[in-house]
């Protein structure tokens, strides 16, 4: 009778498509780890949109934001086919409300204490300068307040931290709420909330 050999499972027969499979994924593994650190190693490209820095020229589009929030204005950016670039201006800067305005080319930015702008597809960076938190509010703790000339908070945060009392302060740019801006020294720091309308410290 004809013997035929056979190889049962798990036998050398196998064991080249089996090299071969975990040859293939070491590879892909390999590829991947590769990929992580070329990401991990890309330079950091600071965003595009920034508050304190108008975009002048190449309008196209004006609008009244109602909020006053910077960050609808580069939305209805992202969502406008024409739209390459926008600027927003505060309330009381431009005119007495917060408005946007849309552009079909991209414009130098120019630093404004007046104004947000950016590009199209980046949101709104809200910068710190030194100790100020720009876009933020300590809500609360207050014990004093006064009318503050519109300084983007500077004289707000000198009276804090010549009072040995306030820990923390909220400047509020006019045109939010009141026709002024207005400051507000915290006996305590409060946790930090968005808000297009302020700007705050802590001091101590």
């Amino acid at each position: 009778m004809l013997m035929v050999a056979t190889h049962p499972q798990g036998s050398a027969a196998g064991a080249p498509r089996r090299g071969a499979a975990l040859s293939a994924r070491a590879t892909l593994l390999a590829q991947a780890a590769l990929g992580v650190l070329l990401i991990a190693s890309a330079p950091i490209r600071p965003a595009r949109a920034q508050i304190g820095f108008d975009r002048p020229g190449g309008d196209y589009l004006s609008f009244v934001v109602r909020s006053g929030d910077p960050a609808l204005c580069a939305s209805r950016c992202d969502r406008d086919s024409r739209c390459r670039a926008w600027s927003f201006s505060y309330p009381t800067t431009v005119g007495p409300r917060a408005i946007c305005w849309l552009k079909n080319s991209v414009p130098p930015r120019v630093e404004s204490p007046c104004c947000a702008s950016g590009v199209r597809g980046v949101g709104v960076l809200e910068p710190r300068r030194g100790a100020s938190e720009i876009g933020i509010d300590r809500f609360g703790g207050d014990y004093r307040s006064f009318d503050a000339h519109a300084d983007a908070g500077s004289a707000c945060a000198a009276a804090c931290a010549a009072d040995t009392r306030c820990r923390a302060w909220t400047y509020v740019r006019p045109g939010y709420g009141l026709s002024t801006a207005r400051c507000y020294l915290k006996s305590r720091v409060t946790p930090p909330r968005r808000k297009p309308c302020c700007i705050s410290g802590v001091v101590r």
